[in-house]
């Protein structure tokens, strides 16, 4: 079935915010207020969010650092986002690990691994548990890119996920590089998806940069997790608008991919089929855009004054352990 109106218009205001949310971490980013990298996800919010809106409390969500858009999606916040990347003590992470590096494991939302790859294996094994612990409709979804499809632990983790029918959805953004290493010279097949019949899996293809195809295709791709069907491969089709990071100009990505249909802004491509259809007005649309930048300046302002971690105070114990238990000790 194609998206409702309700889910389209929810899934475009969570791209506008994580788009609007990713330029101001990268103005913070070029003003010094941020130690370690920014990675930006634009060209890949359609794809992203479609994943996220389709999980439900108790799944498993393992995202990458161009994730924002489904990060947002599955319930994370403009003020943990914040908090995690400006080294807040306040924040999930309390200022300690990689901006990248967020999660809330005890909600099944994993803090990403930075070995491409090692996440597939992680979910696989947290499904593993559930199973163990007798519980079931749960899904678990990770996503990455098309080089890291050429990891070892892509292939133990997808393998075994297969062997044991595991409710998995791996959610593959090809943007066409590995870093700066064009497909032509990551993989010899002619689709990454035909990759899923080699494993035995259940494979879906998206045109990425399009919200409704994606959000389509992947929330069948969930349903059928759910449904008992085994682990789904989700190849996605796009380009990546900007470099790997913020200290990469891009300058790899031939003239001809950018004026394709790849190159098109996913954002923009869903600001205008809310339009074709009347699911939103113009003047809607700017209010949503007014709403969300005021909300993300006003946090950015508040976290500013929020104190880092202090190294001499700490209570060096894991994220997981009981704060309360271990402060009256």
């Amino acid at each position: 079935m194609p998206p409702t109106s309700d889910l389209y218009r929810q899934a475009y205001r969570t791209m506008l915010i994580a788009r609007l949310l990713e330029e101001k971490l990268a103005a913070l980013y070029r003003a010094g207020k941020i130690v370690g990298g920014v990675f930006l996800g634009r060209g890949q919010e359609a794809l992203s969010v479609s994943l996220g809106i389709h999980l439900r409390k108790g799944d498993i969500y393992a995202p990458l650092i161009r994730d924002q858009a489904g990060r947002l999606a599955f319930g994370d916040t403009i003020l943990d986002t914040l908090r995690t990347y400006l080294g807040s003590s306040l924040g999930s992470m309390r200022g300690r690990d990689g901006n990248v590096h967020r999660g809330r494991p005890r909600e099944g939302y994993l803090a990403m691994i930075s070995h491409l790859g090692a996440m597939v294996s992680t979910v696989s094994g947290a499904l593993m548990a559930r199973r163990f612990r007798g519980e079931t409709g749960v899904v678990g979804a990770t996503c990455i890119g098309d080089g890291g499809t050429s990891t070892g632990s892509f292939h133990e983790g997808l393998n075994m996920a297969a062997v044991e029918k595991l409710p998995l959805v791996v959610v593959v953004a090809n943007n066409q590089y590995a870093y700066s290493t064009p497909n032509s010279r990551q993989f010899a097949c002619s689709n990454l998806v035909d990759r899923a019949i080699g494993y035995g899996v259940t494979g879906h293809q998206v045109q990425g940069n399009e919200l409704g195809d994606c959000l389509k295709v992947i929330g069948n791709a969930v349903t059928a997790a759910r449904s008992g069907k085994g682990p789904q491969l989700v190849v996605a089709d796009l380009l990546r608008l900007v470099g790997h990071g913020e200290h990469d100009d891009a300058s790899y990505i031939a003239p001809e991919q950018k004026a394709s249909p790849l190159g098109r802004d996913g954002l923009l491509l869903a600001k205008e089929t809310l339009l074709k259809h009347q699911w939103a007005t113009p003047e809607e649309i700017a209010s949503w855009h007014t709403a969300a930048e005021q909300e993300i300046e006003t946090t950015t302002a508040r976290v500013l004054r929020e104190p880092p971690p202090n190294p001499h105070e700490e209570e060096w114990i894991s994220l997981a352990t009981d704060l309360e238990v271990t402060s009256n000790r």
